[in-house]
């Protein structure tokens, strides 16, 4: 009996030591980091954390979401599936401050306005999600990364009275607008988006949508008033570092439009000889129907295959149609098939239909396509003409 009364003692004495550590003094107060762009596509849009600032307790530490979990088993097919689990991660903010001007990229801060109760409710939020067997959480693009959880966290603290306003450069926008205006259009970064991502993201986001980009997290809580009080959301905001300004290489020449754009104007020139000739070039044609197969292929697993909700409804489909790699056979041929030629007819349609969707704004396809589009349609309709003459 008094064994056990010796060890509830000291786990009430363990308890409340761990609670006297995680309590924030008068003095503590709790900040929005947010970062920059950096040069890569992954850093692209910036990164969004918390700091907890403490000096009477020498605390002065960063919370962030997002980060990779390398060691989570079958990492790259998870990764792919749209099923990786991401972690919250913590460190020192010296280390953090060193890391992001070491690679020259801004850090603005936002003092959030909350009283002490608020900031220890905050505060012991992320003490908890650290935890080993609470960090790994479910990434999503759009609607649960490191920004979003910045205004979820938030909320939380506050019990979900922030109310977010409009800031003064607002201006409505689907998702894929508001992910290419972090983009040069004419990248294969770019077109890499454009291509893997569907329809379901050429619709309007609502204004709290737009917040899962850092900087718009920025913007959105310098107007947020908190419903109970009245008050400002944010105290204060202060430029950390400010990114100093660099030359940015462009260099067209290696740029998808003028890489795809020769592409295009060589298929048009064979296609041109083989009329002229009377004759087709069957490696051009076996080429060009295993790319747009294998690319079809790809994104149908990318719609139907994973979790990744922005894959859906990809109607790229229409020019990268999957069937293709099945007719191959038929190019091979002298003389295919008469079903054939009624399959590049329709090949033809779905480019029709291709433009009809982005001229109506159902989706937005790549720039840097267009020249191979171009010369697909060309090379469909020489063919249709080709194999009718046989």
């Amino acid at each position: 009996m008094q064994k056990k009364l010796l060890f509830i003692f000291l786990l009430l004495f363990v308890e409340i030591t761990i609670a006297q550590q995680n309590k924030l003094s008068l003095q503590a107060e709790i900040s929005v980091l947010t970062v920059g762009p950096g040069t890569s596509l992954n850093d692209a849009f910036g990164h969004s954390a918390f700091r907890i600032k403490d000096h009477k307790k020498g605390l002065d530490v960063v919370y962030g979401y997002g980060e990779y979990d390398f060691d989570a088993p079958n990492f790259y097919l998870k990764f792919a599936q749209g099923k990786l689990n991401y972690l919250i991660n913590k460190t020192n903010f010296t280390r953090f401050h060193q890391i992001y001007t070491y690679f020259n990229r801004s850090i603005k801060e936002q003092v959030l306005n909350l009283n002490q109760s608020e900031k220890q409710k905050l505060y012991d939020y992320l003490i908890n999600n650290y935890k080993p067997e609470n960090r790994r959480y479910l990434y999503e693009f759009f609607y649960d990364n490191c920004a979003t959880k910045i205004k979820d966290v938030s909320n939380i603290a506050l019990n979900n009275t922030i109310t977010f306003n409009n800031p003064e450069d607002y201006q409505d926008a689907t998702f894929r607008t508001l992910i290419q205006n972090n983009l040069n259009r004419n990248s294969w970064g770019s077109l890499g988006i454009d291509l893997a991502l569907g329809s379901v993201i050429d619709r309007k986001a609502s204004p709290e949508h737009h917040m899962f980009l850092p900087e718009n997290i920025f913007k959105f809580f310098e107007k947020a008033k908190i419903k109970n009080t009245g008050k400002s959301l944010v105290k204060e905001s202060v430029v950390l570092y400010s990114k100093k300004e660099t030359k940015k290489a462009s260099n067209f020449l290696l740029s998808p439009l003028f890489i795809l754009g020769i592409i295009g104007i060589l298929i048009v020139y064979i296609t041109y000889n083989d009329y002229k000739k009377e004759k087709r070039t069957k490696w051009l044609d076996v080429t060009l129907f295993l790319i747009t197969g294998l690319i079809g292929i790809m994104i149908l697993l990318l719609w139907f295959a994973t979790d990744h909700t922005g894959t859906h409804q990809n109607y790229n489909l229409l020019w990268a149609f999957a069937l293709n790699i099945l007719m191959i056979g038929q190019l091979l041929k002298t003389k295919a098939n008469t079903w054939f030629v009624k399959y590049i007819k329709l090949l033809i349609i779905l480019l029709c239909l291709l433009v009809l969707h982005w001229s109506i704004g159902v989706q937005v396809f790549a720039i840097g396509l267009i020249p191979l589009l171009i010369a697909l349609f060309i090379r469909y309709i020489f063919l249709v003409k080709h194999y009718n003459k046989l």
